[in-house]
């Protein structure tokens, strides 16, 4: 047989969950500095399908990133609603920083250029805070730090999100930020055990500044952590900066 004459490769069997599941499906995605993130959540805002991940492209451009989502996205089969978390500061889907990824994000149309990709709605929303959701108790004041390429932050009182705090360009010490404190490019240059004491001042710093009833930790680092935490304090699994993305739907109603 011609290989213009092979048979079409057969289509990704659904799974039980996925053909037991009525409703909505969101697509998930988490973009970061160092990877591309994305699977699908069923209508109760649990996975239906495995993780997918990429390397972030260098440099990481709106065109680059975007042309890495789309191949991405695909083997995960339909979706009705798209939700992204993003690494720096959204506002109506609009990208407004990226520090760790290129200048062409400041203000870029996040979620009109992938609502054309898909043909689907998009909401996004600062990656920490898409993870927080995947967390948070929404009781009380609750706080979220994220250490992967740089440090993401999220405030929420009684399950509301605080948006657009950048707690990670704020000074910290010896004139470095947060993040230059405890980014990656700190974990590389002064190696784990010295890399771990850091992030324990930086609890140390933030507690009497919140006062948070709750911290997760999260990010690709957090796995790296070796300290004795207060007992506030709570390390959280990395895919919950996906498993966030249903709570951007919330306020929509789900059909029955």
């Amino acid at each position: 047989m011609s290989p213009d004459e092979a048979p079409e490769p057969s289509p990704r069997k659904k799974t039980a969950r996925e053909t037991a599941a009525p409703g909505p499906r969101t697509l998930a995605i988490d973009i970061g500095g160092s990877g591309l993130k994305a699977l699908i959540l069923g209508p109760d805002g649990q996975a239906l399908t495995e993780r997918q991940r990429v390397a972030t492209p260098k440099p990481a451009t709106p065109k680059a990133v975007m042309g890495a989502l789309t191949k991405l996205i695909q083997p995960l089969g339909a979706f009705d609603r798209v939700s992204v978390g993003f690494p720096g500061v959204v506002e109506e889907g609009v990208t407004k920083t990226a520090h760790n990824l290129h200048k062409g994000w400041v203000g870029f149309n996040l979620a009109q250029e992938l609502g054309t990709v898909t043909g689907r709605p998009v909401r996004v929303l600062n990656d920490a805070g898409v993870q927080g959701f995947g967390v948070i108790e929404g009781r009380g004041v609750e706080m979220v730090l994220t250490l992967g390429t740089g440090m993401g932050c999220a405030l929420y009182v009684d399950g509301k999100y605080v948006p657009n705090l950048e707690l990670a360009h704020h000074p910290f010490r010896h004139g470095k930020t947060y993040e230059e404190y405890v980014g990656n490019a700190a974990l590389r240059r002064v190696g784990r055990k010295k890399w771990n004491k850091h992030v324990e001042r930086v609890l140390q710093q933030i507690q009497p500044i919140f006062n948070p009833r709750r911290i997760y930790l999260g990010g690709g680092n957090a796995r790296l952590l070796d300290i004795p935490f207060p007992e506030n304090v709570k390390i959280t699994e990395n895919v919950a900066g996906l498993l966030g993305g249903f709570a951007l739907w919330k306020d929509e109603p789900v059909p029955r």
